[in-house]
This record gives C-alpha cells, structure tokens and sequence, in this order.
C-alpha cells in the first residue's frame, strides 16, 4: 500500500496534484508535466520525486518530465521486500518496466529520444534499466551517483556502513528515521526552510512505510565481488549509454559521493561535460537549483537532435 497522500499545499514547489500519475499495474506514483522530448529523472535514497520540482520547473517548457518515486520510496506503495539485495534492485527495475511501457501505450510518450537524469541510487538503476531495455538514451545527465564499482581507495561514510553491517543499528535507524533526518540537514550546504524538509519526510512519516530506505543502505554492495554489480557491466552491447552526450554535474560537499567518484567518471567517460558546483553537497539539485537548471537545459538543447 501507499503512504497516506499528503495535501498538495504541504508540498512546496512540487507540481499540482492534476500532474501526479499511478502507473497501473503496479501503483507506482510518477509526476507528468511539461511538454516536448521526454526526461526520465530517477531520485535516490533517501529521497523522492519532489527533489526534482526546481529542475523540473526549469526544463518543463521544452520537455516533457516524468519522475517517478521508486517503488517503496515517496508516494509508491510499499511492497513485500524481496529476500536478497539483488531481487530488491530488480524489482525496481521491474516497475521501470512497467513504468515505461504504461508511459508509451498510455500516455502518448515516444518510444525513443529519451533523457535520463539520474542521481544517487537513481545512476545504478537507471543505468541498469536502460541496459536491460536496449534503450538508446538520447542524453544522459548524471548528478552525485555511479554506474561502476566503487574506485579504489573510495569507502562509504561509516554511518552508512554501520547501517549496512548491523542489523541493530538498522533496526534503529528504521524506528528512528535518522537516516532520511539526516539527509535532509547533511545533504545541502544551504539549509532547506521547515517546510521543504517537512515535504522531503512527509512520505516516512510512518515506521511501516520506511522499510525501503533501511533496505537501501543495506543493499550497497561492498565491493565488485558482489552480484549487485553485475547489474553493471561494461557498455559493450550496443546500447550507446557510454557514449551518449553525457552532462555530469556535481556537489562538491556531498559526503557520500565524494570527488573521487567524480574523477572516475572524467576517467571513464572523457567526453563527458563536467560541471562543478564548489558551494553544493548531495543534493545538489537544492543547493545549485538556478544554476544547475540553466546548465542542464543548456546541454539539453545544445545536444537536442534534428
């Protein structure tokens, strides 16, 4: 089941309710607005749909965007959780699926000339997703995330470790919401207003629906010796999603997805066009809002094909 949904007016710059959309088949609750080309934006953990309003403001005039809350996350509904971290990963992929093709036999949305923005656990999955559906992104925007193991020398903050190797402390964290309390303090750089984090934790606000943010730590694969990763595997199958015209921008403060993640996207993907936000953290789509949406429709209409 869904969280309670929470009145539109307690959620400050998210699109009006006649643009929020449940995808059938699985009740996946997804926003729709704009017009033009499609943009998929897939958010992370702990996280949902409403950390895209201010990008979603900027592009929706020439693009049409759909983002959707990841299964168990926002304003989706709850699944039972699958036993292992790599049927979790697969089940979001699943409700992509559905997500997908809803979108092109329902809504009108082409098939091809997709944008995918991808951050934080929103760049393994979509990533995964795409390759799984032979899909040919027309761009890929990527803030704050990966699409490979973690680089040598990269170790995950302790707080996350402790969550992920101790059932004890995930178990508080679940009863506690610490992690997503956190986030939305720790995440920024500027601190949000009270009613911006309010919307942010609006959706957990109910211990029976914050399973998946705990279930998210956990499944972080160590290392690449775990099968979560095989999810990513180099881009030899004709996809075209290593080359692609590839915008990566990045908070420079974010904890968890530090610089060095950042150099191993400019060593993988050399084409890639980089932008540093030096006054951002995590969520850098709050802290860089006007600067990020001038850049990223920049690139997107730069890149637009004929």
């Amino acid at each position: 089941m869904p969280p309670p949904t929470p009145p539109a007016d307690l959620l400050p710059g998210y699109p009006a309710a006649d643009r929020w959309r449940r995808v059938p088949r699985t009740g996946q609750h997804y926003v729709d607005t704009g017009s033009g080309p499609p943009v998929l934006l897939l958010h992370g953990n702990p996280s949902w749909s409403y950390q895209w309003r201010h990008l979603m403001a900027a592009l929706a005039p020439d693009f049409r965007c759909v983002a959707p809350d990841l299964a168990g996350l926002g304003l989706s509904p709850r699944p039972p959780a699958p036993a292992a971290p790599l049927d979790r990963h697969l089940l979001q992929l699943d409700h992509l699926d559905a997500l997908f093709d809803h979108l092109v036999a329902d809504r009108g949305v082409p098939r091809d000339g997709w944008t995918l923005v991808l951050h934080d656990w929103g760049g393994p999955l979509g990533w995964a997703w795409a390759r799984r559906r032979a899909l040919r992104p027309a761009r890929v925007v990527v803030l704050n995330s990966v699409c490979f193991p973690w680089p040598a020398g990269y170790r995950l903050p302790v707080y996350l470790r402790w969550i992920r190797d101790h059932r004890g402390v995930a178990a508080l964290a679940h009863a506690t919401n610490f992690f997503p309390r956190a986030a939305v303090r720790g995440g920024v750089v500027a601190p949000l207003g009270r009613a911006e984090r309010r919307a942010y934790l609006l959706p957990l606000a109910r211990g029976a629906d914050r399973r998946a943010v705990v279930d998210f730590v956990r499944g972080i694969p160590r290392d690449d010796r775990e099968e979560a990763w095989r999810l990513l595997e180099p881009d030899d199958d004709g996809t075209g999603l290593g080359t692609a015209p590839l915008f990566v921008g990045w908070g420079m403060r974010d904890p968890v997805f530090t610089p060095l993640l950042l150099r191993e996207w400019e060593s993988r993907f050399p084409h890639a066009r980089v932008h540093r936000y030096p006054d951002a953290g995590h969520y850098v789509m709050e802290d860089a809002a006007d600067r990020l949406g001038r850049d990223v429709r920049g690139f997107l209409s730069s890149t637009e094909r004929g």
